[in-house]
């Protein structure tokens, strides 16, 4: 590569109104402004922008503001956690240039735009504490920097089945991908990776570790790896494939997240076995001091991540299962796993109603169906109570890990940080047979 290269994260879409603050110098065609409050909205199919003073500047269909080195803009209602743990409104600050497009001349779309290390030491700090062991921010700083540039630099590879289905009147399954973003690389949400403005705390830490890897990727071969990762893998990772496109990919195979090796989980007997132990699985953590010295706040809600339950009142998930996935089902008579993984990730699900009853899957769509928002894992067992007629009363899943559970099992990562392995050693664990390149100073 010629140098570092620039990422453009959207941070905003389809907003009527964006309002914040300039923090330091920005310039519009060599024009300054800042610090100061702003806000942007659209008027006559035009960008309008009003500085505090009632000052305004217009755009047409691009409005570009360049932030000098040490300048920042803070934004109000930025929404996180859309794609997996329901959505919230939260005020972020951002480095690097605001740039502000018009969609269909209606709405704004607000895109960030900077160099892909000041990017990651914000990915590392959103998708962890800064608090967590070095080695494993160096890790964590690799790995998001490998994925990037893996979708950046081979945008036609493997990887890139997006949003695909297959529906018939017995299955529905779909399976959530790179998404092309049109008009930046990446989104701000769990979508692609974590961006949730400069941390509060801990930013020298993430700052030395992003700089002590500058550069750094994992690769396959002669190619960047297109490196997953996900919180909690609950005991073993799990295969590329049985989460996203039907395709093998050697180094985002399962593994056991331990000293030993795992049996895998294939087998309806062998998960049910498996939910209900307690393996010494790196990521299984019960210091709850050291879970809040690597996860972030927002994460901490959970109190149980590594084996989790959920019940539900049979009426209750009937009336889930009918919002989230549009089909009236009926009674709900049963939930029956068909195709697991070796995680115990459920591929393929079955779910029995008096009205009619469907397959569904891959992993994420089956979460989201059971779900108000989505399920920690498909990694589950269900149990479900019955009256004397057989109906049943209540449905409980029992169930491990949380995430996708493909690639880097970022509390297991830093378990291992903890116990002395080095970011490398971490790396070549979870990823196996890649090695480590430099592709810029």
């Amino acid at each position: 590569m010629n140098g570092e290269p620039s990422i453009k994260v959207g941070i905003i879409e389809n907003a009527k109104r964006i309002s914040g603050e300039f923090r330091g110098v920005f310039t519009i065609h060599g024009e300054v402004f800042g610090p100061y409050t702003f806000r942007i909205d659209v008027r006559d199919g035009k960008i309008c922008m009003m500085d505090g003073e009632g000052s305004i500047t217009v755009a047409h269909e691009t409005l570009i503001l360049r932030g000098e080195d040490e300048a920042f803009f803070s934004l109000n209602d930025v929404v996180v956690g859309k794609t997996y743990d329901g959505p919230e409104r939260t005020v972020q600050m951002f480095p690097g240039h605001m740039v502000v497009e018009l969609e269909e001349g209606e709405t704004l779309r607000l895109v960030n735009e900077l160099p892909l290390e000041r990017y990651l030491a914000i990915v590392v700090a959103s998708e962890m504490n800064p608090l967590a062991p070095d080695e494993f921010l160096m890790a964590q700083a690799i790995v998001a920097r490998s994925w990037i540039l893996a979708g950046i630099m081979y945008p036609e590879g493997r990887g890139k089945i997006v949003n695909d289905r297959r529906e018939t009147e017995a299955e529905v399954i779909r399976w959530y991908d790179r998404e092309d973003h049109r008009h930046f690389h990446v989104c701000a949400d769990d979508h692609c990776q974590r961006y949730r403005g400069v941390p509060l705390r801990g930013a020298d830490r993430i700052k030395a570790a992003v700089e002590s890897t500058r550069g750094y990727v994992i690769c396959h071969g002669d190619n960047i790896c297109d490196a997953r990762y996900h919180k909690v893998c609950g005991g073993i990772t799990e295969d590329y494939g049985n989460v996203w496109g039907p395709l093998q990919v050697p180094y985002l195979r399962a593994v056991s997240d331990g000293e030993v090796e795992f049996r895998f989980c294939n087998d309806e007997e062998t998960a049910m076995s498996w939910m209900f132990t307690s393996p010494p699985a790196y990521c299984n953590v019960e210091d709850r001091e050291f879970l809040e010295k690597i996860l972030p706040p927002s994460d901490l809600k959970f109190r149980q991540i590594f084996r989790w339950s959920v019940k539900y009142k049979r009426e209750e998930l009937e009336e889930i299962i009918f919002r989230k996935s549009g089909i009236d089902f009926g009674i709900l008579k049963d939930i029956i796993p068909i195709e697991r993984g070796p995680s115990g990730r459920i591929v393929r699900l079955r779910i029995d109603g008096s009205k009619r009853s469907l397959v569904v899957g891959k992993e994420l769509e089956i979460r989201r169906w059971l779900s108000e928002s989505s399920l920690l894992s498909s990694a589950f067992v269900v149990v479900a109570d019955r009256d004397g007629k057989g109906i049943p009363e209540h449905f409980t899943f029992f169930g491990a890990g949380w995430g996708h559970g493909v690639g880097l099992c970022q509390v297991g990562a830093a378990s291992m940080a903890r116990m002395g392995f080095s970011a490398e050693e971490i790396l070549k664990h979870f990823f196996r047979g890649v090695q480590l390149k430099r592709l810029y100073l």
